[in-house]
């Protein structure tokens, strides 16, 4: 039986606990209907930013200078303090910053733009502060992609299928007033993410990356933030390792290189960075992963919690060892096939794996690179959640003798290169069913029977003025034009191709592929390289008109 003391600390416990919850709520939804467990928090910001026709407008409010200054300095990655106007909501002392890491230097090196992408923190300098109950905002520039439109696209077949993914809409961005440019605005996974996804469920978030080209490597502060003032950082060095890591992705000959360790098996890149292995999975799993086998490729190695630094580092929400320790444990699990269902959110990540196999996104996991996705663990349960798909349909580009047809028929039932993490699912008949009946909803109900075509006019609706008028646009319209008249092109012949691969009329395998081409759906009229590519050593394949505006 409780003593009387006992209860009346127990009561004021609970008191304190209703009021931190209440201002909760406050904070981080007018609409929270139902907060408990893993139930999905309905969010304002949800239909006032994202579930409208309308891109948001936004104007960064700040002294001329100091948005110069920021651009200027935009490798450091530091945040500035600027007031912002979202659609008919101000908000002040937002934190704004350039963001990126191949994009991020390219732009930093190119003379003829400084359109970078930006993140707008509400609560850096405000705590508790949100627009609508969004904590953060990802404004993207369209880098590497004339299209202006594959990540919309993407996202959009994450949300058909009802995976656990940003929300995203465009966004007219306007400085002190002046247009700047049409962005794709993304809803960025942080804390406000995780409430709309997982209610109150305490999980924890990485977002494991073997490359870290630009920015803190650390990822200090929740999403890899910078420090707020009087925090340290780690900044010493920055252009040294940006510079190193240049090298690790893309080779001195701007080949990328196998990663250390790995075996002496002779291994083969394909053009599209897919690497072949002549003798099977070299020791350890996986493909070269740039540095994944620190842990970013998810690949089981050992039960050392050093073994998986690139993991702990990518850290999002404070962690400690009892959760590293919970993660690797769920990897091991994994790895030997054991208790899937209890060391995966199963459902959720053959959505992912439909989704990312049906976009053919090679700067990932698919590729030879071991990043652009976060790790959510809760329970001892992980789950994969995505990002950064300007490359996708053929983007990550390894040279020029790469093939239109490798893309539109890369194999479904072998995406992935840079990790065993996904084995398990595909060798398991019930999964490897429900797998392709994903896939099939996005060839069959989502491409061929329209609803793509209504996605894609609806985008075109949206943002042809937008484009057109942009006065820092990193392509012509026409490019623009063009890139996503391909896209299309190439989305519907991915289709047709996906879709013979799960009903057997076309091999699902790269093996089967190489054994047996003569069904492949030809690729021979779609130019890979219209709706822009990522060339070798690290240069994308983009042009600038500010160089021309100049003039």
């Amino acid at each position: 039986m409780i003593s009387y003391k006992h209860i009346t600390k127990i009561v004021g416990v609970m008191m304190a606990a209703a009021v931190v919850f209440c201002i909760w709520l406050t904070a981080f939804s007018q609409e929270a209907v139902e907060v408990s467990g893993n139930v999905k928090v309905p969010m304002e910001y949800e239909a006032a930013l994202f579930d409208t026709d309308e891109p948001i407008k936004i104007d960064i409010q700040m002294a001329q200078e100091q948005w110069e200054e920021m651009l200027e300095n935009a490798i450091a990655e530091e945040y500035y303090a600027c007031d912002v106007l979202v659609n008919d909501q101000k908000l002040y002392n937002v934190g704004v910053r350039p963001k990126g890491n191949t994009s991020l230097s390219a732009i930093a090196e190119n003379p003829d733009t400084d359109r970078f992408s930006l993140k707008l923190e509400f609560d850096h300098y405000v705590e508790g502060q949100t627009c609508l109950g969004l904590d953060k905002l990802i404004l993207n520039n369209n880098y590497a992609d004339p299209t202006n439109m594959k990540e919309a696209v993407v996202y959009d077949m994450y949300q058909y299928l009802g995976a656990d993914a940003s929300l995203c809409n465009y966004a007219e961005i306007s400085v002190n007033g002046t247009y700047l440019g049409v962005y794709l605005a993304l809803e960025a996974v942080e804390e406000s993410f995780l409430v709309r996804n997982y209610g109150t469920e305490d999980g924890e978030l990485y977002k494991p990356d073997s490359m870290n080209m630009g920015g803190n490597s650390k990822g200090e502060g929740f999403g890899g933030q910078q420090p707020r003032p009087g925090e340290k950082d780690d900044v010493d060095g920055k252009e040294h390792r940006q510079e190193r890591d240049r090298e690790t992705m893309f080779g001195k000959e701007g080949v990328p290189e196998p990663e250390k360790g790995q075996g002496s098996e002779k291994k083969v890149f394909s053009s599209m960075g897919k690497p072949d292995f002549a003798g099977g999975m070299p020791p350890g799993g996986g493909g070269p992963s740039m540095g994944g086998g620190n842990g970013a490729n998810l690949n089981y190695t050992n039960e050392e919690l050093s073994s998986y630094s690139d993991i702990w580092e990518g850290e999002v929400t404070k962690t400690g060892e009892a959760d590293h320790r919970r993660v690797v444990t769920a990897l091991k699990n994994i790895s030997e096939g054991t208790d899937l269902e209890k060391y995966l959110d199963v459902d959720n990540i053959l959505k992912y794996m439909a989704v990312h196999a049906f976009s053919v996104n090679l700067d990932s996991l698919s590729g030879n690179m071991a990043h652009n996705y976060y790790l959510y663990e809760y329970n001892g349960m992980l789950n994969i959640l995505p990002w950064d798909y300007n490359l996708s349909f053929g983007g990550m580009n390894q040279g020029p003798q790469s093939s239109a047809s490798e893309v539109i028929n890369d194999a479904v039932d072998t995406p992935f290169s840079a990790t065993t993490f996904f084995d398990a699912l595909l060798e398991n008949e019930t999964y490897l069913s429900r797998y392709h009946e994903y896939l099939r909803q996005l060839a069959q109900e989502y491409v061929l029977n329209g609803r793509f075509q209504v996605v894609y006019q609806s985008i075109r609706s949206r943002i042809d003025r937008l484009v057109q008028t942009d006065p820092t646009a990193l392509y012509s319209y026409e490019e623009y034009e063009a890139g996503a008249e391909m896209l299309y092109r190439t989305v519907l012949l991915r289709a047709e191709s996906v879709w013979g691969q799960i009903n057997g009329t076309i091999p699902a395998t790269d093996e089967g592929q190489r054994a047996d081409a003569s069904n492949l759906v030809d690729g021979s009229n779609i130019d890979i390289s219209v709706m822009g590519v990522m060339d070798r050593g690290g240069e994308a394949g983009w042009k600038s008109r500010r160089a021309k505006d100049r003039q």
